[in-house]
Order: C-alpha cells, then sequence, then structure tokens
C-alpha cells in the first residue's frame, strides 16, 4: 500500500482529541488552573512568549492563581498581557509577584463558556471528519491505482469509519464533562 496508512489516519484524529483537551483546560470553570493561563502570551523580549516560560505560575488556594515573574521587568509585560487575554481576570501585581483572584462565574458567564466548549468541541469533530475524508479518498485512490483489492479497500474503510466514531464519541464524552464541569460550580 502506498499512500493509506491506518495507523497516520488515527494519530491524526487522536491529535484533534488532544488538541481539544488542551482547549478546554483553558476553559475555567470557576476554579484556579494553571491551564487556564495558557492562551496567554507576553510581549517578552520583543516576541510574544508564553506566560509560562517567563514565571512560575502557582495555585496557593482554590480560586486564587500565582505567577512568579524571573525576571522583575516583565512584571508589568505580564499583568497586561493576562488583562488583554480576555479571560475577565484583574491581577494584582506585589513586585515580581502577581496574583490573580478567580472571580466567582454568574449564569451568563456559564452559559457562555458551556457554548464555548461546544464550539470547541464541534471544531475538534470537524478536524476528525477531515482526516477520515483524507483517509477514505487515499483508499480510493490506492484501489483505483490497484495498490490494494476492493475487498481490502471496504475492510479499511470501516476500520476509517470505526476510529472515526471511536474519536467522536470520546469528543461528546469530554464535552459533557466540561459543560457539567461548568454549570455545577
Amino acid at each position: 500500500m502506498s499512500a493509506f496508512s491506518l495507523k497516520d489516519i488515527e494519530k491524526r484524529m487522536d491529535g484533534a482529541v488532544e488538541a481539544l483537551k488542551k482547549e478546554f483546560a483553558g476553559l475555567r470553570a470557576g476554579r484556579a488552573s494553571a491551564g487556564l493561563l495558557d492562551p496567554v502570551k507576553v510581549d517578552a523580549y520583543g516576541s510574544l512568549t508564553p506566560i509560562n516560560q517567563v514565571g512560575t505560575i502557582g495555585t496557593p488556594e482554590a480560586r486564587m492563581l500565582s505567577i512568579q515573574v524571573w525576571d522583575r521587568n516583565l512584571a508589568g509585560a505580564v499583568d497586561k498581557a493576562i488583562r488583554n487575554a480576555g479571560l475577565g481576570l484583574n491581577p494584582v501585581m506585589e513586585g515580581a509577584m502577581i496574583r490573580i483572584p478567580i472571580p466567582p462565574l454568574n449564569e451568563e458567564r456559564r452559559a457562555e463558556l458551556a457554548r464555548t466548549a461546544g464550539s470547541y468541541a464541534e471544531q475538534a469533530r470537524i478536524a476528525v471528519r477531515n482526516v477520515r475524508r483524507d483517509g477514505m479518498d487515499a483508499l480510493k485512490k490506492a484501489e483505483k491505482d490497484g495498490d490494494m483489492s476492493e475487498d481490502e479497500q471496504k475492510k479499511f474503510a470501516e476500520r476509517v469509519q470505526k476510529a472515526t466514531d471511536s474519536r467522536i464519541g470520546e469528543i461528546d464524552s469530554l464535552l459533557a464533562t466540561k459543560q457539567e464541569e461548568i454549570t455545577q460550580v
């Protein structure tokens, strides 16, 4: 077989699921989590740098994050990056230490977070379906080119579909868990 690899298809589908897990880590559910700051980029030394590369992020309390900025001169840039990240957080600077209280979620914000989680999940489903389409196209091409028989093509097509169904089910399960987490806090 030339262009078709079931392992490659499954690996790409798993990548879409892993990306979704990272997206969900950034959605806060009222509890402090270092993953909440993952999308924040700091303007440090002339380039945008992930916040975890300019300081140590900690969770001293259930509703508090702290960042010990390694270079004291960057504390202002870190504060500004957090404020401008659209996370609804208001950091408090204490020298090179920045404390970030996590406000409780109101109903409107919970609904917004649940919708955002749904849209992240839909993007992951689309990514998985695109990988499925690529796999099916490769199978059809392999059969047409004479690299595999029609029976082999059908057998692999079933495996690709099973892999797709499995990943979509995992995405739906992750979404249900995240939405429950968001609405329960």
